[in-house]
């Protein structure tokens, strides 16, 4: 997800999202890294899935390695898997497939698969779009899946999102926005803090700081 909420005054829920952050980050997943607030425009908020079941969600995954997911009528993600794709990709792709599918159905509340910080803060990003009655269409695309860190139940994943495919859309009148967010414009990284818990299930428990310079 971006940085940026639909409008200017949402951007405060945002800032107390970052203060919900202050004290849990990565040494609370296991992992020593900086910590952020989900936001889903950048790959971390929003992030994010219950119904989206991320891979196998759609049509299979092709000897290309990739994949497109419907995510809601009008909206699909495309997914750009590596060659033998770690497990664990599939908390990334879960969540941002999720936080979308959450968007386009004008949910309030996301918390599949996220813990802590990250199931507040991609609802809050999510209820943001419900708030204004904004809606996306089009296709997003993530890339660049890796796994960048282990540390015991702990680790870090990161991807690329490029949304210049997606636009914004009134979910009243079906028309585009105008002007359309800027942060559909550039690929930007998403990186998140996962946990492994007592059940084997991983679970993200934050977004932080991507430094990944994603190109097209």
């Amino acid at each position: 997800m971006r940085r940026e909420t639909p409008r200017r005054a949402v951007l405060a829920r945002g800032r107390r999202a970052v203060a919900l952050v202050a004290g849990a980050g990565l040494l609370a997943a296991g992992c020593a890294a900086p910590e952020r607030p989900y936001r889903p425009q950048e790959g971390a908020p929003p992030a994010a899935p219950a119904a989206p079941t991320g891979p196998g969600d759609g049509a299979g995954r092709p000897s290309d390695g990739t994949e497109t997911v419907r995510v809601a009528d009008g909206l699909r993600a495309r997914i750009e898997w590596p060659a033998n794709p770690d497990p664990l990709l599939k908390v990334m792709v879960d969540q941002y497939v999720g936080t979308r599918r959450a968007v386009a159905e004008g949910r309030r509340v996301y918390k599949e698969g996220l813990e802590l910080d990250a199931a507040v803060q991609a609802s809050d990003w999510v209820a943001s779009f419900a708030d204004e009655r904004w809606t996306m269409r089009g296709v997003g695309r993530l890339y660049n899946l890796r796994v960048s860190a282990r540390v015991g139940k702990g680790a870090q994943v990161d991807a690329c999102v490029d949304e210049s495919g997606i636009r914004m859309v009134s979910s009243r009148t079906g028309r585009a926005i105008s002007p359309q967010p800027a942060w559909l414009r550039t690929p930007y990284g998403q990186s998140v803090a996962a946990r492994r818990g007592d059940d084997g299930v991983w679970r993200i428990r934050t977004y932080v700081d991507s430094r990944e310079r994603c190109t097209r």
